[in-house]
């Protein structure tokens, strides 16, 4: 299809697409590659400025995608050629606000692949008999985390496998910078760059349609000469499309400029009209008799913002941080010079996901029925950072400023905003590693923008508990486990790395913690695991009884003791469900074979370790007794796991108060009759003291996807793929 063909569509007589209004050059090659055309390309970059109107051509492309959207469109009146055909809606999995892992897992999700691993998405569909269509929107907008270059992993990680992969039809609105990379890895035959820009893509005519559409008196635009009178509207339009070099960004804030305060607009005046984003900030500004400097300065919170949009609340005490000045007085009587620029939002997701710690309902009401504020544009908040003397720091004044906004520096109790998304702040100024010592923060922010923002930082910058959190990240993400039940998991992590005052601190946070990490030791090849004692001598010479935990290890490992034959070991092996079967005898030990025999790899031996305290315990593996099986009935507390994940309860009316979900596969586990629950996966073994809490603490096995392993990235809505 030829892109000077696109003025023939009014010729013709055809009505404009009733969303888009124009584009017809890109409308055509769209639906050409929606129908795969002879000679169409398979994969498409659509690319252009910010505010070319990439996302307006898209969605109204996408609407007569959609099976059910095309009911609502005047099809028969469209030109033919930009209507694509009747098919099932293509997968469009958004890359705003997501990883590349997210997106890519989303495309997974939607085709119902059995895909365990990244490269298994990609390979699954390359096997795929019938080609299948792809439509990646807002590439630009990628990432929990502004700062941290999520795009180009998005284009690097997602979309060249998908490009390359011959079942793949691929359509991806992409920032220009990276849509010559993307294009770059195929043959010039099978990609086509649409860069809305370039001459023969752009539609000026169809820019004016734009313009004079909203600027119609019968389209809800106040009744002004300019909107009611056809021809002073059209003179309009056409000086304004010609003033903004085929920005639709620019002629639509002129445009919301001029119709919310027309009062001191000349439309005979082009001094007037804007050429770009900033001069309709400032031409705006002015007219209203304000300074533009303050315009800005008002909006720099918002041109800063992350995620869904700053509360409203913060947004005076921001300017006031960033501009170094009061500016709440500016703040209460400017929103009439910044309603053209920025928009309301209501927040998508719950504030609050944990109602179990300390501080919960302060922290819940805090977000309740709060409103979110943002910039009508990210091009608006790129002109507005643009234009500040020294951005990074305007990030260190807005991170402090939300720093000292969190009450007694209780997380629990933070606005959602600064707990989530304090660190991306810290980020771009610099000052990320000083923040990530308080375990309080780790717990309670969402850990998808906290390990985006972490991971965006040299690991050799990061200190201890920071690389802890990192390499739990993924277990936090993927289980989608509630703040406490992330408590939990990183206070054993603490334990595991050896920062046992940061795992102590947790307990002191105000969380209702499921369990205490007593100890752990990152001893490979354990085998199997029980409780039991061993006689010992106590402080005053008499005989006592100490708790242990015996370790079934490979011969040779430091501290252990060779087993002369299987049916003298004293470790029990485990039945099918993982709920310890509290046999003492030799029958069945040696492993979890259950047959007598050492496991495949030699002969085993026994390693004791204290059940209570970080040491190994020397004695005669002969001599350790184990719980009797009524010992074990009679226990408050039983315990059953899965492949990586284990369940304590209550053995009385089977309430669970413990779900523990492993980083890597579980071995072998054993709970003691006090309730000490011992647990061995591939890379160690720890121990924790369960901590029976009130029946409202009731806590859930967070949700998991079986058969993927966790040296992954976390997938799909970070929680949603294991």
């Amino acid at each position: 299809m030829s892109a000077s063909d696109g003025g023939n569509a009014r010729a013709a007589g055809y009505t404009p697409h009733p969303y888009v209004g124009g584009r017809t050059a890109a409308l055509r090659a769209l639906a050409a590659w929606r129908m795969r055309w002879p000679g169409a390309p398979r994969v498409i970059v659509l690319t252009g400025n910010p505010g070319s109107g990439r996302s307006r051509l898209l969605t109204g492309f996408l609407m007569m995608c959609d099976p059910e959207y095309r009911k609502q469109l005047p099809l028969d009146d469209l030109d033919p050629a930009t209507v694509p055909p009747d098919l099932p809606a293509p997968a469009v999995p958004s890359a705003a606000g997501r990883t590349a892992a997210q997106v890519l897992w989303l495309l997974a999700d939607h085709f119902e692949l059995a895909a365990g691993r990244n490269e298994d998405v990609f390979a699954e569909l390359a096997a795929r008999e019938e080609p299948v269509t792809v439509v990646v929107p807002d590439v630009d907008q990628a990432g929990p985390v502004r700062a941290a270059g999520e795009a180009a992993r998005v284009v690097r990680d997602v979309l060249t496998p998908l490009a390359a992969t011959e079942t793949v039809q691929l359509l991806a609105d992409v920032p220009r910078e990276l849509a010559t990379e993307l294009a770059g890895t195929l043959p010039a035959t099978q990609v086509q760059v649409i860069d809305l820009d370039a001459p023969e893509w752009a539609d000026p005519k169809g820019l004016v349609l734009h313009a004079e559409t909203a600027l119609d008196a019968g389209s809800g635009a106040p009744e002004l000469p300019y909107t009611t009178d056809p021809a002073a509207r059209r003179a309009l339009a056409e000086a304004l499309a010609a003033r903004a070099a085929g920005s639709r960004l620019t002629v639509q804030l002129a445009v919301q400029s001029l119709l919310m305060q027309p009062e001191g607009f000349d439309p005979a005046d082009a001094s007037q009209l804007p050429a770009n984003v900033g001069e309709a900030l400032d031409l705006h500004a002015r007219r209203l008799g304000a300074d533009p400097l303050t315009l800005r300065l008002m909006l720099a919170p918002l041109a800063f913002a992350e995620g869904e949009g700053l509360p409203v609340q913060l947004l005076g005490t921001l300017a006031s941080a960033v501009a170094g000045r009061d500016m709440s007085q500016d703040i209460a009587d400017g929103m009439l010079l910044a309603a053209p620029f920025i928009q309301p939002v209501e927040p998508s997701s719950e504030d609050d996901e944990d109602g179990t710690g300390a501080g919960a309902e302060a922290a819940a009401g805090a977000g309740d029925g709060r409103t979110l504020l943002r910039l009508m544009h990210p091009a608006l908040a790129e002109e507005i950072r643009s234009g500040l003397p020294d951005v990074r720091d305007a990030q260190t004044r807005i991170a402090m400023a939300l720093l000292e906004e969190v009450p007694q520096q209780d997380w629990a109790q933070a606005d959602p905003y600064i707990r989530d998304h304090l660190a991306a702040h810290t980020l771009e100024a610099g000052l990320l590693p000083q923040l990530l010592t308080d375990p309080g923060l780790f717990a309670h922010a969402d850990p998808v923008t906290l390990r985006a923002a972490i991971e965006a930082v040299p690991l050799e910058q990061l200190g201890a508990p920071a690389r802890t959190y990192l390499r739990t990240a993924p277990l936090l993400t993927r289980s989608q486990a509630p703040a406490t039940l992330r408590a939990a998991f990183l206070e054993s992590a603490f334990v595991e790395d050896g920062l046992a005052p940061y795992a102590e601190a947790l307990h002191t946070r105000g969380f209702r913690l499921p369990w205490r990490t007593l100890w752990s030791v990152p001893l490979a090849g354990v085998r199997a695991v029980t409780t039991g004692s061993v006689a010992a001598v106590g402080e005053d010479g008499t005989a006592v009884s100490r708790p242990v935990a015996a370790l079934l290890v490979p011969e040779g490992t430091p501290g252990s003791r060779t087993l002369p034959d299987p049916a003298d070991g004293a470790v029990a092996s485990q039945d099918g469900t993982g709920a310890a079967d509290g046999t003492a005898t030799g029958e069945g030990a040696g492993g979890a074979d259950g047959d007598g025999e050492a496991p495949a790899g030699g002969r085993t031996a026994l390693l004791l370790h204290d059940l209570r305290a970080p040491e190994y315990v020397d004695a005669d593996p002969s001599q350790v007794v184990q719980p009797s099986e009524e010992d074990r009935e009679a226990a408050p507390l039983g315990f059953s796991r899965g492949a990586d994940y284990l369940r304590v309860w209550v053995r009385a009316d089977r309430r669970m108060v413990a779900a523990l979900v492993s980083d890597s596969p579980v071995v072998d586990a054993d709970l003691s009759p006090d309730g000490v629950l011992v647990v061995a996966t591939e890379r160690g073994v720890t121990a924790r003291q369960i901590l029976v809490a009130a029946p409202a603490a009731t806590p859930s096995v967070p949700a998991q996807r079986t058969g993927t392993t966790d040296a992954d990235a976390s997938h799909g809505l970070e929680g949603d793929h294991s």
